[in-house]
């Protein structure tokens, strides 16, 4: 007689093929469905190899979150014979019972194998979570082409969320949390935000994104992602952002809807995410060096000529062959010009970077 795992699960169809809900304790999770395929060719595999630098940033997300951590079911293929027994033999209870495995059926996961090594790992240090569980849907694998297209199927259509979005619903993060702040604390941006996307459309009757101004502050203050933010922080970026609104005037046009924001993000370098980014780069300096005065130095945002038609500044700084660039290197280069026009003093490091991008313009 053979020795089973017994789940309690419901059963359902899928492109005519029998599958399984379950709930498996996390203790589990490891056991049944173990990984050693990494010295597989990969036209014999039925996965990618496993990428271990994932893992402990997926084991800290739990291990962080013992009370509130969220995790999606696992996918797996069941290679061998299963029994279900429903609970009756008609009506919608026929559908609900107990899927009798093999415990020397083979599992191989379809979805999910990073989720199932995090497991593992943050178990050693919260052994409570142990008999916590995590949905798992059993197919009955039909060999590995099979278990191939269903990887395939299941990781086609994957798409992750925009960088706006997640900035817009990340309640973990104390810098989204400001960012969402200064979002309605500063008139521009509460009303010219775009809170999903992290690219804004021609048409669009938006400025800026809502990731856009969380790098813009992260840069600005310094911060982590898992760094805490201050009551002093979030007054100094509502403080800051409302100055630069105030300092560059085709922002103000925007907000009175006397210019479009198609043409803006058309005309000129400000009205991308670069700039918001480069401004908070030079800001954090220009606080740091000025401490007292930096509100007004701030306001010398106005001398900037922002319009992209002026390639003597732009060109090869904020645009390379006339179209803007997010490269780290251009918003570096953007920056260090910000800093000269409001008076920062240049550290060795940008004095270097500026140097050579004057000579190779030359």
């Amino acid at each position: 007689m053979k020795h089973t795992y017994n789940f309690p699960v419901l059963r359902g169809i899928q492109a005519g093929r029998e599958y399984y809900l379950a709930m498996c304790p996390l203790k589990l999770i490891s056991k049944l469905f173990l990984y050693d395929e990494e010295g597989v060719p990969a036209d014999l595999r039925a996965q990618r190899i496993l990428n271990k630098a994932r893992i402990p940033e997926i084991t800290n997300y739990i291990v962080d979150n013992p009370v509130n951590y969220t995790f999606s079911a696992i996918t797996a293929s069941i290679g061998g014979e299963v029994e279900f027994q429903p609970i009756k033999e008609t009506g919608d209870e026929r559908n609900v019972g107990i899927l009798s495995i093999p415990m020397d059926a083979p599992m191989i996961i379809n979805d999910g194998q990073h989720r199932r090594a995090a497991i593992d790992e943050a178990l050693k240090e919260r052994p409570e979570l142990a008999d916590e569980s995590l949905a798992v849907v059993f197919f009955i694998d039909a060999g590995l082409k099979r278990s191939q297209q269903m990887f395939a199927d299941l990781n086609k259509h994957a798409v992750r969320p925009s960088q706006s979005l997640g900035v817009l619903y990340d309640h973990r993060d104390s810098l989204a949390e400001l960012a969402r702040h200064i979002m309605l604390e500063v008139p521009v941006f509460r009303d010219l935000t775009e809170k999903e996307r992290t690219t804004i459309s021609n048409r669009s009757p938006k400025l800026f994104t809502l990731s856009a101004i969380y790098q813009g502050t992260r840069a600005l203050l310094r911060k982590g992602k898992k760094d805490p933010v201050s009551t002093d922080d979030c007054n100094l970026a509502i403080d800051f952002w409302n100055i630069v609104a105030n300092s560059i005037p085709e922002w103000q046009l925007a907000l009175k809807k006397q210019i479009s924001c198609a043409s803006l993000r058309d005309d000129f370098i400000h009205s991308h995410g670069i700039a918001l980014q480069a401004i908070g780069m030079a800001g954090s300096e220009l606080v740091a060096e000025y401490p007292e005065d930096w509100r007004e130095r701030l306001k010398k945002l106005t001398n900037i000529d922002w319009t992209r038609s002026n390639t003597n500044i732009w060109e090869g700084r904020a645009t390379i062959q006339s179209r803007i660039s997010k490269a780290w290197s251009q918003v570096s280069l953007t920056s260090i010009y910000i800093k000269i026009i409001l008076g920062v003093t240049l550290r060795a490091e940008d004095r270097q970077i500026e140097e050579n991008f004057i000579g190779n313009k030359k």
